[in-house]
């Protein structure tokens, strides 16, 4: 009598902890192609109102503040806007599989990277999520870097093969209408962002009662 309760329980709580997970990576793709969706919008927007790209991060102009939210989800044309999707997509499922508050990761990464654009960024108006998506690379490699959890070294190391070339091409003044300092920019924060993590991660571990 008492095997067979053992048994039911950890059934129950095997099948209710696979619940759980399931529940949780529903969750994630679900707002994973909120997000996405938002970007699209917008850009279909932009067809109907061509000067919603005006509203992008202009440099050390006080117009150009309302870009550091709105930059992201603007974008020049459907090539544009194709090729930053589908790495946000990986990226994106690859930060909230490996970590929790992944949303306030990114949302710290476009303020950041934004906000160092916007300081030090060349004098034009930037559009488009491709900060965000150097941004979260530089994250994603860097916080397998300072943290050597097994979980984020397994993640870095798939970003680095998937995206390690492109981080390290994007970042340089070599394309012509390309955004390369908010490439840097967000690589920059992203990498920030990884050390910031790791020490407070290191910080609450040494702070942990025995």
């Amino acid at each position: 009598m008492s095997t067979h309760c053992r048994d039911s329980t950890a059934n129950y709580l095997e099948f209710n902890t696979m619940t759980t997970l399931a529940d949780s990576v529903r969750e994630t793709l679900i707002s994973i192609l909120i997000f996405i969706g938002l970007l699209w919008a917008t850009f279909l927007l932009s067809w109907l109102i061509p000067s919603l790209s005006e509203f992008g991060l202009q440099p050390r102009t006080a117009k150009g503040l309302i870009g550091i939210g709105t930059m992201p989800f603007l974008h020049a044309n459907l090539g544009h806007i194709v090729a930053n999707t589908i790495p946000l997509l990986v990226l994106l499922f690859l930060l909230a599989g490996s970590r929790a508050q992944s949303w306030a990761i990114v949302i710290e990464i476009v303020v950041l990277a934004g906000v160092l654009l916007w300081v030090f960024g060349r004098k034009a108006n930037h559009i488009g999520a491709s900060g965000l998506v150097f941004g979260l690379i530089s994250f994603l490699i860097f916080a397998g870097l300072f943290e050597r959890r097994f979980v984020s070294i397994a993640v870095a190391l798939v970003t680095l093969v998937l995206y390690g070339a492109s981080l390290l091409w994007g970042v340089l003044p070599v394309q012509q209408g390309v955004s390369w300092d908010g490439h840097l920019c967000g690589a920059i924060a992203g990498g920030l962002l990884a050390f910031q993590v790791a020490r407070g991660n290191s910080k609450s571990k040494e702070l942990k009662p025995a």
